[in-house]
């Protein structure tokens, strides 16, 4: 088994409201800056012990499915990375 770093990013589906994301485009642009859209997402980085890549990215994506994410309204991408030993 090797060690890995699955990084689950979730955030809300385009047209869920984001209140967070639309309170920090207004600061933003008070300041200057241009935005077109701004979406919040939470990070999650899991480390755990896999037979190989595949098997970490199953693994993140069933704790996605089950808690880190409602299907409902998230979507959410896996990247997975084999930490250095």
């Amino acid at each position: 088994m090797a060690a890995y770093t699955a990084t689950v990013t979730v955030r809300l589906k385009r047209g869920v409201l984001d209140p967070e994301a639309e309170t920090t485009q207004r600061a933003l642009e008070r300041l200057g800056f241009e935005l077109n859209d701004l979406r919040s997402a939470d990070r999650f980085e899991l480390d755990m012990r896999a037979d190989d890549a595949a098997a970490a990215e199953s693994r993140a994506a069933e704790m996605a499915d089950r808690l880190l994410a409602n299907p409902t309204i998230h979507d959410y991408e896996i990247e997975v990375t084999e930490a250095p030993s």
